[in-house]
């Protein structure tokens, strides 16, 4: 594209999204790495929540999460899955659509170990997504599960990660008078060549 240039320059769309994360690292007060992930129920009903991405691959897009809630439910069941990625301080944005396998070996099990102790006794006092009856039953788990598991808690199997392997990812920046600036890498299957659009705004 003649006048992809700029922010929107390269060849490799994985390698412009961390470019751009690194721009929102400096610049985003909180959680930059915030995607909205959107997934689909039985009945095809959408459902979007905030989850936090941990890693940009290759060839995919990493975070992490309790297999046994409603968004690991729903992303086994149909594999797929969507989400934004907003920054209101660079006035950009990141939309990815793909397939979703999951990862629950070494990585997983290093990026557990890399997260405080708490937060690894959370992942599992937390029947996420459960109904709850008050939050001093949580914490009543959360000390039962310190008293059981110490202070090296292994991974739970109930607990690890998504890889969404797009097939479709856009780049959108932010125009005068809402001219905005888009383009869309696709590719019909995974390991085939992306076919680049710009778009209307």
């Amino acid at each position: 594209m003649s006048d992809r240039s700029g922010i929107f320059e390269g060849t490799d769309p994985f390698e412009i999204a961390r470019q751009w994360l690194t721009e929102a690292d400096a610049s985003e007060i909180n959680d930059p790495n915030a995607i909205a992930l959107s997934t689909v129920d039985g009945d095809g009903l959408p459902n979007v929540r905030m989850v936090l991405l941990k890693e940009i691959e290759a060839d995919a897009f990493v975070f992490y999460t309790n297999y046994q809630s409603t968004k690991g439910q729903e992303l086994d069941q149909s594999g797929k899955a969507a989400f934004v990625m907003h920054w209101k301080s660079l006035r950009r944005q990141i939309r990815v659509r793909g397939l979703i396998t999951r990862e629950e070996g070494s990585q997983a099990d290093d990026y557990y170990r890399s997260r405080s102790l708490k937060s690894r006794l959370g992942a599992w006092a937390s029947r996420q997504s459960q109904p709850l009856s008050s939050r001093g039953a949580l914490m009543a788990e959360v000390a039962k599960v310190t008293a059981q598991k110490g202070t090296s808690p292994e991974r739970p199997e109930f607990w690890g990660g998504y890889r969404i392997s797009p097939l479709e990812i856009e780049f959108w920046a932010d125009g005068s008078f809402r001219l905005h600036d888009r383009f869309v890498w696709k590719r019909e299957n995974l390991g085939l060549e992306w076919e680049i659009q710009r778009l209307s705004p």
